[in-house]
């Protein structure tokens, strides 16, 4: 019993990282979408950067960039290769909340090998004639309109407010009294509880000031009622499957007995273009039961949910990423993975 508690405690904690990291992003990815845009227009070697840097950032929006931009034009294929490459999905906020410096290293390697992959994608799609996006052309490509994300006089709406809003309000609250109190979380004002509390608060202000579309359609819609949810039951499963195999069955022992299928198995598992699988090869790293040339190898394959918007677009090119990208994996995995790494 005191082990499925904690494993809740852990899950809601990382959920609620999870949470108010994903808002933050979103924020500032719509504030930046406009800037992003022109500087693509800068030749190939800008497009890998951008892309790649993007696709490192956590979670799925900058991947859902990358496929709007490629869509529209505005990425080669090599980029939009790189771009997935660099992407770690919604996993990379767990990441971040279980092994932080380990995380940004992982993202740090991303985003370089995102560059040199665009690179080689790009050569190889110029040999073998591959024209991009061209299903792309048949189809019509809503354009987005301009969200303006500060808007403090919805303060002067109180009490006014949408339901959606006084219940992110309301939620928020509690957050804030049961990490302030200690009732969830560290028991101490730890560097985590504080920077959990600060999160908290700064999520606050951005609910407080965002117009209720931006309210609506990003944060209750998309987060909420998308994201949150399966983040914390594919969190739960992995934290629930780790600590009992460790205490009930030999699972370390089984996963170093047979590691190279581990590997190959991370590698494919990658394939599946959604949020959540990759999840148990995350807690197996923060377990220390895998090296990190498994965790990169899932982590070059799989890009969460950001290829689902470009397979409505065109199935060949995502298909032809999803298979660049697990070459390209195996190539830099493998040897890493021989080399005890």
């Amino acid at each position: 019993m005191a082990e499925l508690t904690s494993v809740i405690n852990h899950s809601v904690m990382i959920t609620i990282f999870v949470f108010v990291m994903m808002l933050i992003v979103d924020y500032i990815n719509v504030l930046t979408k406009g800037d992003m845009e022109k500087a693509l227009k800068g030749g190939r070697s800008r497009q890998y950067a951008i892309a790649s840097f993007l696709g490192a950032t956590p979670g799925c929006l900058g991947a859902f960039a990358n496929v709007s931009f490629y869509v529209h034009g505005l990425l080669s294929f090599g980029a939009i290769v790189g771009g997935m490459i660099a992407t770690s999905g919604d996993e990379a906020f767990v990441m971040l909340a279980l092994f932080p410096k380990e995380a940004v290293f992982l993202f740090a390697v991303l985003f370089i090998l995102g560059i040199i992959g665009a690179r080689i994608a790009d050569k190889a799609a110029s040999l073998f004639k591959i024209v991009p996006c061209q299903e792309c052309k048949l189809q019509k490509v809503h354009e987005e309109e301009e969200c303006h994300c500060f808007a403090p006089e919805e303060l002067k709406k109180f009490p006014k407010l949408s339901l959606p809003r006084y219940a992110l309000f309301s939620f928020l609250f509690i957050l804030l009294v049961v990490i302030g109190m200690g009732i969830v979380g560290p028991q101490t004002w730890n560097w985590q509880r504080i920077t959990l509390f600060s999160l908290l608060l700064i999520t606050t202000f951005i609910v407080a000031t965002v117009p209720d579309h931006y309210l609506k359609e990003h944060i209750w819609e998309h987060i909420v009622k998308k994201h949150l949810w399966q983040v914390f039951l594919w969190t739960f499963f992995s934290l629930l499957f780790i600590t009992f195999g460790l205490q009930y069955w030999d699972l370390e022992g089984f996963v170093k007995a047979n590691m190279m299928l581990i590997f190959l198995i991370c590698a494919l598992v990658g394939l599946i273009p959604e949020s959540g699988p990759h999840m148990i090869f995350v807690m197996m790293f923060a377990n220390g039961l895998i090296p990190f040339s498994i965790l990169l190898t899932s982590s070059i394959v799989q890009d969460g949910h950001g290829m689902l918007p470009l397979f409505s677009y065109t199935i060949k090119d995502s298909v032809l990423i999803k298979l660049f990208n697990l070459i390209f994996a195996i190539v830099i995995g493998l040897p890493l993975f021989l080399l005890g790494v």
